[in-house]
């Protein structure tokens, strides 16, 4: 259940920009955060619902992070007058590498929907991926120009954490580390990924 108290959050860097990091500082927060959604749909039933079922869930959650969400900022500001908006980034190169080994070759329906239907894994595809990647980044930019209240980029990896999350969200700072999945030992970061699947179960599950 969404809180009715404080603004919507939505996070809409793309996957392995830092989105699993905002995720656990969020939640950390008190916000119920959703996270990946139609993950295990075909690409044309994905296609045909992401843009309506992802907006009936943002209704029902604090925040969001992870695909599609970054594809529906537009949408998502027009639903959620007075939302707050996240851009994660990261140097292209040092993305387009994390990507790589996340997904190899292998394809996906996400990623088709993401980068297109003849760019469905990132390996074999990594200049169409960039080009998508730096667009979208731009896109969000530009969209936000004249309205820099609502708008916070980080870049964790350049030491961005609790001081410039809290102050744009009105939370107080918490006294502890600002969790970052990729620097964490790895049964920490196992369980990063277990509360993503937790997360996107419920959804699935209670909407």
């Amino acid at each position: 259940m969404a809180s009715n108290s404080r603004a919507k959050v939505f996070c809409v860097g793309f996957q392995k920009t830092g989105t699993t990091s905002i995720n656990a500082a969020l939640t950390r927060l008190g916000y119920n955060v959703a996270s990946v959604w139609g993950y295990y749909r075909g690409y044309d039933r994905l296609k045909a619902t992401y843009v309506e079922e992802c907006l009936k869930l943002a209704k029902k959650r604090d925040a969001v992070e992870d695909m599609p969400w970054p594809l529906l900022f537009r949408e998502l500001d027009q639903a959620f007058p007075g939302a707050k908006f996240i851009l994660t980034w990261r140097e292209s190169e040092r993305w387009l590498k994390s990507i790589c080994t996340h997904f190899g070759a292998n394809p996906h329906p996400m990623q088709e929907l993401t980068y297109g239907r003849e760019h469905p894994a990132p390996v074999g595809h990594e200049a169409r991926y960039v080009e998508v990647y730096e667009a979208h980044n731009a896109a969000v930019r530009a969209h936000f120009q004249d309205r820099p209240d609502d708008l916070l980029e980080m870049n964790l990896e350049n030491g961005d954490g609790w001081a410039a999350l809290c102050p744009f969200i009105g939370a107080p700072i918490p006294d502890e580390p600002f969790p970052r999945a990729n620097t964490v030992s790895s049964r920490d970061a196992l369980s990063y990924k277990l509360m993503k699947r937790v997360q996107h179960v419920r959804g699935r599950l209670f909407g």
